[in-house]
């Protein structure tokens, strides 16, 4: 089997979406592998069409104020509001299905 792609050349660790550059081009979802240092935060945001399944692979992390580490799956629903806190070095797999371009908002759902 051929590889076709680096996650070192993806964009912010993404590689199956409907985006560029990605290893796999499809709207059907999107698949990212990700890492994070001690101390990084992603703000509250919610998405109104795709399910977000997070696994931590390593590391721990705190999701509304409840902490997550190695081997553990939060799934986010649509129009469920979450934060991220990076509270020791930590790679993520993330998966959302359906792929959703502009589905991320900031904030918590009216």
């Amino acid at each position: 089997m051929k590889t076709t792609a680096n996650l070192k050349d993806m964009t912010r660790g993404w590689f199956i979406g409907d985006f560029e550059p990605s290893a796999f081009n499809t709207d059907a979802c999107e698949v990212g592998c990700k890492t994070y240092a001690a101390g990084e935060k992603e703000s509250r945001h919610y998405h109104k069409l795709a399910t977000e399944v997070t696994l931590i692979l390593r590391g721990r992390v705190k999701m509304n104020g409840v902490e997550k580490s190695t081997g553990d799956i939060i799934v986010i629903n649509p129009f469920e509001a979450t934060d991220f806190e990076v509270i020791e070095d930590t790679t993520t797999v993330v998966v959302k299905v359906p792929g959703a371009a502009q589905d991320k908002y900031d904030g918590t759902p009216d």
